[in-house]
């Protein structure tokens, strides 16, 4: 029988998935509250902002990155603020908690000639690979729509418009906004769609071997395959594909607004990081080529 505090993890992840969450984040904060509690198996009134600093200085003491810190904190003031409306407490201590700083980095962006060269070797017969076509479409919409794996990985059948060339995309926090299909992604669709072995009642438009909705963590696998065998670079990760997305449009004139209803980003401070890589790429160009340089 579950404990009372095990009872408002659970209704509180309830809530989450009733505002339609992400699954990502609804597994993460699962898995932080629950670590949280078997620590601290007191009711969540006792949990004092003394309580709370010594479970931070244990995080750090992990070695834990400052980004997964801030996720595990980002939990824990949710948590506090869904019992904050049930009245179970009166305050949330959580909200006293010094957020870590996160190192600002820019992502490393593959060249448009490296993203299409190892997308074009994709789906042949070089790997003998079960389901070619699908990893093809995959990886085109991957590059051709700049999805976040989680957006590709969840999006159903009739989320797709292949007459208009449009897909409907549902972002963080389920947002949906409407992106365009390009030629070569189109193609690559159709072609994996007629070959499609999925279960009868199967919605989604990526399946693994089982005909069921392909993970997230099966499409990574897939894409750190070609990227190891064509690539010969691990470091390319699914994520990869949507940096070099949006770099190549800014690089080739797109509008950074633009861009950023693209990409589904809630702030234009998100979507500005690539100009920052388009002038470091600029940059390189000039050192190289000028005389002046």
């Amino acid at each position: 029988m579950a404990t009372a505090l095990e009872q408002q993890i659970r209704d509180f992840l309830d809530e989450l998935r009733r505002e339609n969450v992400s699954p990502h984040t609804l597994r993460n904060y699962g898995m932080d509250l629950a670590q949280f509690s078997q620590h601290f198996p007191t009711p969540p009134d006792r949990w004092t902002v003394l309580i709370l600093r010594g479970w931070l200085a244990e995080l750090h003491g992990q070695k834990l990155s400052p980004v997964t810190i801030r996720r595990k904190i980002a939990a824990l003031r949710s948590f506090f603020q869904h019992l904050l409306k049930r009245g179970a407490v009166d305050f949330n201590p959580a909200k006293l908690l010094r957020t870590p700083k996160v190192a600002k980095t820019l992502p490393r962006v593959m060249s448009q000639d490296a993203a299409n060269d190892l997308i074009d070797q994709v789906g042949g017969n070089r790997f003998e690979k079960p389901f070619p076509e699908r990893d093809r479409a995959l990886f085109e919409l991957l590059y051709g729509c700049g999805l976040r794996i989680s957006e590709l990985c969840g999006m159903d059948l009739q989320d797709l418009d292949l007459s208009e060339n449009w897909m409907l995309v549902r972002g963080k926090g389920r947002k949906e906004r409407q992106v365009p299909i390009g030629a070569p992604a189109v193609v690559a669709l159709r072609r994996y769609l007629e070959v499609r072995q999925a279960l009868a009642d199967e919605r989604g438009i990526f399946v693994n071997f089982r005909g069921k909705r392909l993970s997230d963590r099966g499409a990574r696998g897939i894409v750190e395959f070609y990227a190891r065998m064509v690539a010969h670079d691990p470091s390319i990760h699914p994520h990869s594909f949507r940096h070099a997305y949006a770099t190549h449009l800014l690089t080739d004139g797109a509008d950074l607004r633009a861009i950023q209803e693209l990409l589904g980003h809630a702030q234009l401070s998100t979507t500005q990081k690539y100009t920052q890589v388009a002038l470091n790429d600029l940059l390189a160009v000039y050192d190289k080529a000028h005389p002046k340089a």
